[in-house]
Formats: structure tokens, sequence, C-alpha cells
């Protein structure tokens, strides 16, 4: 059951789709694409609230723009939407809490690298784009 009515969410779920993120709507979907056995995946665990406008979204949208390496796959889930994606992505990236937004690189099918919503919301932008920066440096 979804939280926030289609309509709402349409246009932040577009933010990221625009840039190149897959939209994964099911368990299933989320397992094939963190599953890979070969190269990188990020992951973003989108939100409705302000610092996934302010912060994540762009600080995402950024880093993948501007970066020489990057993620093979961009993915992500919508937080208080498709519950069944997001606790399946939540999954793979244990030990760590359920934290909207956050994000989370994948490399071989294995967590490498996870930015939780503490991280994105006491933080300005730029810090945010170049801890992602650096991640892909060294994991792509």
């Amino acid at each position: 059951m979804a939280t926030y009515p289609e309509y709402m969410v349409a246009p932040i779920r577009q933010d990221l789709t625009d840039a190149g993120f897959e939209q994964l709507m099911t368990p299933e979907a989320v397992d094939s694409a963190l599953n890979a056995q070969s190269g990188t995946v990020l992951l973003a665990v989108n939100s409705v609230c302000g610092c996934a406008a302010a912060k994540a979204r762009p600080a995402l949208k950024l880093a993948v723009s501007s970066s020489d390496k990057k993620p093979a796959k961009l993915v992500t889930v919508f937080a208080g939407m498709e519950t069944d994606a997001v606790a399946q992505a939540r999954q793979h990236m244990l030990p760590y809490p359920p934290s909207s937004p956050s994000i989370a690189l994948f490399k071989d099918g294995e967590l490498v690298h996870v930015i939780e919503r503490h991280h994105i919301e006491g933080n300005d932008l730029m810090r945010i784009v170049d801890n992602l920066q650096g991640a892909f440096e060294e994991y792509c």
C-alpha cells in the first residue's frame, strides 16, 4: 500500500529517472539489479522529505553527471510507495538500518559504500557529491 498519492510522487520519481536512474518497482527487479555478479550499481532510496529534495537528489545527479568514473547502472526505489521493493532493497543494505533518503553502491553484487540519511541532512551538497565521487573513484 502506497503512503502517498502517485500524482504527488510522480515528479519526484521523474527527477531521478530523467537523470538516468531506473525505477525498481518489485522485489524481483531489486534482486535482479543488485545481485549483478559484475559491475557497479548505485541505488538511491528516494523520498518526499526535504533533505531528499535539497541534497540527496541534487548530489546524486551532480556526482553522476560530473564524474569520469561512475557506476555502470543507476537504480532507485521510493520509500513509502512500493513497500515490497523498498523492503527488498533494504535487505541488500544490511547491516545498515532503514534510512530514507539513502544511497548505496554495490560492486559485483556486494555492498561497498552507504550514505545514510544522517550523512545527507547533516552535510552540505558538495560534501555529499565529494563522498559519492570518492566512492566512484575507488569502486567503479
